[in-house]
């Protein structure tokens, strides 16, 4: 598998088709590309591939691959889709191994695009060349400066210059999809919920590298930590549920898998030449392989933020703490009906809960049951005192913090506090403050900064919570089914 790390950290890009028209294709790839050099984040060599133009945006432009001073680790191909196997031909006479062809008008329209397809594929594996899409948006690596979107940063509207396009920062969370366009969604989705990415991969038609071989190689990728996967369908269904078996227990994998209906199935069809095929069968295999499927996008992103920032649970029994008794039963609604367990407090905990109300550590009309409320008296000790009490309890497996930051007595040093009890106990924290203004955002995120995963609702956090618990039986699983040697 690390013959794909080229693509994510070639020592050279060259870019087929680089045109000097703004907004073109092959004009906006190479000003991305140039910026990053610019901005010293890729450091490798950059060249532009024109027939009619020696230089384009200061980047050294040739008449033709075969003019290029060295084969480039990496090629972008953004030309009309009939001249793309002959540039292939052309790079692999010159050496180069990996390429990310952009154009469409390949499977995806069926009849001769099928048979162009094909061709392109013949010509890649003669010259032993790997192939990223086509049909694609490609490749984002921010730690590296690779970016193939052709999608700019900005745009304007309303007679302002916005980020249109904002990518992630570096960060732990990779994502693979089949569509470009939900996949840069996706990218905005993680750049306005402060998410970082390792590694992002557009691979459209699959026509060569696919989903198993991106999964193995982001299971050995020291940077990723959880593996997201947008899928219309999934080719090759057996080699995907084994790669996935191989990776889960080091990394958890979660997939949206959309085309669920007939209708969803159709026109995934027209989309990426992609056959949906049956859902109940996807359900069956990814149960199989350890993979948490989740329903929508935002689920996605909730999902993958407590997986990169939480250990999994051990069990599924979970205790809520929160001074807001109505968001409490909210949450605790939420994890029944995904199947947790309310943890049973009663016994050790309970009687060490109410020893605290008895010393004034909390107040002392707090209900030390799960859901415990420690009512709107509560301040930042109370918190602090419990949380200790329920990360040192055997009857919990991970506990869900509902700090509504209206009441008087909390303060903003909150984060930091619970952070020094967490510290070193391998029991996982979901942390949720309900609002969006200034200070329930500036809360959640201070959590964040803390390594606590925070959520605007109740039942995002208790859904988060579920992917942990969900994610600590796949990994029991495997491991007691000698399914998977650690």
């Amino acid at each position: 598998m690390l013959l794909l790390n080229k693509f994510f950290y070639p020592e050279s890009i060259a870019v087929i088709g680089a045109s000097r028209k703004p907004g073109k294709v092959g004009h906006e790839i190479l000003r991305i590309l140039k910026e990053n050099k610019d901005k010293g984040v890729f450091r490798g060599e950059l060249y532009a591939v024109n027939p009619d133009a020696r230089e384009i945006l200061g980047v050294p432009t040739y008449p033709s691959i075969l003019e290029l001073p060295s084969p480039p680790d990496l090629a972008v191909i953004a030309i009309p889709a009939k001249f793309v196997p002959q540039a292939v031909d052309e790079l692999g006479k010159i050496g180069t191994k990996n390429a990310v062809v952009i154009s469409g008008g390949f499977a995806e329209i069926g009849g001769e695009g099928i048979v162009l397809q094909d061709q392109l594929v013949r010509i890649a594996r003669k010259h032993g060349i790997r192939i990223v899409g086509p049909n694609c948006i490609g490749i984002l690596c921010p730690e590296s400066g690779v970016d193939t979107m052709f999608l700019p940063y900005e745009k304007e509207i309303g007679g302002k210059t916005l980020k249109s396009l904002p990518r992630p920062k570096t960060g732990s969370i990779s994502l693979i999809t089949q569509s470009g366009a939900f996949g840069v969604a996706c990218l905005d989705y993680m750049a306005g919920e402060r998410l970082g990415l390792a590694k992002f991969v557009s691979y459209g038609n699959r026509a060569d590298v696919n989903e198993a071989e991106l999964i193995d190689y982001l299971a050995s990728d020291p940077r990723t930590r959880v593996i997201l996967v947008y899928a219309e369908s999934i080719e090759r269904g057996k080699e995907f549920i084994e790669a996935a078996k191989r990776a889960v227990l080091s990394k958890p994998i979660v997939v949206l898998k959309a085309a669920r209906t007939k209708a969803g199935a159709r026109a995934a069809v027209s989309h990426t030449a992609a056959m949906a095929g049956m859902d109940d069968i996807y359900d069956a295999a990814f149960r199989q392989a350890g993979i948490i499927r989740v329903n929508n996008v935002e689920e996605l992103f909730d999902v993958a933020k407590a997986l990169s920032m939480q250990p999994p649970a051990k069990g599924k029994r979970i205790a809520v703490l929160t001074d807001g008794g109505g968001a409490g039963v909210m949450t605790v609604d939420e994890l029944e009906r995904r199947g947790q367990i309310i943890a049973d407090l009663s016994g050790e905990t309970e009687e060490r809960l109410e020893e605290l109300k008895r010393r004034g550590v909390i107040p002392p009309i707090a209900s030390v049951k799960n859901p415990i409320d420690l009512t709107g008296s509560a301040d930042d000790e109370a918190y602090v005192r419990s949380l200790e009490v329920l990360l040192e309890s055997p009857v919990v497996d991970g506990v869900i913090i509902l700090a509504l930051h209206h009441i008087p007595r909390l303060t903003g040093s909150l984060p930091e506090k619970l952070a020094e009890v967490a510290r070193g106990v391998d029991k996982p924290i979901v942390f949720c403050d309900v609002g969006q203004g200034e200070y329930a955002v500036a809360f959640r995120e201070k959590f964040e900064e803390h390594g606590f995963p925070a959520y605007p609702t109740p039942e995002r956090a208790a859904i988060a919570m579920s992917a942990l618990t969900a994610y600590g039986m796949i990994r029991r699983k495997f491991l007691e089914g000698g399914l998977i040697t650690p």
